[in-house]
């Protein structure tokens, strides 16, 4: 069937000026002058025989004919960016190269894979999750998940998750014979502790969270002492005692119900997490497809 459609960049013109109400805001998006825009639509007028705009001296507004007919463009114009974009996604191909802390990968960015695996099938991952902070301009790595409060110097960083810690516990260990309904439970459990915090993250000590719900300091410093996060989380799973959960960490474990919140009170982290690489990495398209995707996950929950 032949369509006897106008040209594509009026349409797009139109629908611009229509949504701004401005040949001027649609040509910024366009990356054109406000003149070219101008002439589009004039030129889209012609061929469709009917005014679209009323041109006021404080700008534009539609005519009942434009109103009628934005609609039905406006749906077209995004099912052929959806439909293009659909297409450049499963054509896309390369390596990309990602660090971060191996608790992050293995929390929360593994079980999200197979989503990125269906969406992106010609892109392969390779993710290195050494401690070390990586020279971009020396070593071949694209982007790096740093945790931290920021800035990073000489890089774009572009917020990603925030982090939420609160108490978590074995469901076993929760319906054992101990108490456990109220933070004040904690000192008859043996709790679990991060060796690899940071002097400067008050909010992974148990001796501070104590303090803060006005109870002895002392009564934390007892317990099982760990250097890997992950395996302090496997131990929480196997129930040999209460854990400071990391929310982004942990959404598999909640999920499935292999480890619970015990408690309503939590602390939020002064650090994020960001994506951080150098300044022109971000433009590149396949690093801003993962780019994309990641905040899409993160946004998701």
């Amino acid at each position: 069937m032949r369509r006897r459609l106008p040209p594509l960049n009026a349409l797009r013109a139109f629908e611009a000026a229509a949504r701004h109400s401005s040949f001027a805001l649609a040509a910024e998006e366009l990356g054109v002058t406000a003149a070219a825009v101008s002439q589009q639509v004039k030129g889209l007028e012609a061929q469709l025989q009917v005014a679209l705009f009323l041109r006021q001296p404080r700008g534009l507004s539609l005519t009942n004919a434009g109103r009628a007919y934005l609609p039905g463009l406006t749906e077209g114009l995004d099912r052929l960016a959806a439909a293009t974009s659909h297409l450049q996604e499963g054509q896309a191909s390369g390596t990309i190269t990602l660090t971060m802390l191996a608790s992050f990968a293995a929390g929360w960015l593994v079980p999200r894979l197979g989503r990125f695996r269906a969406q992106y099938p010609g892109i392969d991952l390779r993710i290195d999750t050494s401690r070390r902070l990586v020279d971009f301009a020396r070593e071949d790595v694209d982007l790096a998940i740093r945790f931290g409060a920021g800035p990073f110097k000489g890089l774009q960083a572009i917020h990603l998750l925030d982090e939420e810690l609160f108490p978590v516990a074995s469901p076993a260990l929760l319906h054992g014979g101990l108490p456990l309904s109220r933070f004040e439970d904690l000192a008859q459990h043996q709790l679990l502790h991060d060796m690899d915090a940071h002097p400067e993250q008050p909010w992974m000590s148990w001796s501070r969270w104590f303090e803060r719900q006005g109870l002895r300091a002392d009564s934390a410093e007892r317990g099982l002492f760990f250097t890997d996060s992950n395996v302090l989380v496997a131990a929480a799973v196997a129930g040999q005692g209460v854990a400071l959960g990391r929310a982004p960490h942990l959404g598999e474990h909640l999920a499935k119900g292999r480890l619970v919140r015990l408690f309503e009170q939590s602390w939020l982290s002064d650090w994020r997490y960001y994506i951080v690489g150098p300044q022109g990495q971000f433009k590149r398209p396949l690093v801003k497809m993962l780019v994309d995707w990641l905040l899409e996950e993160a946004r998701a929950g």
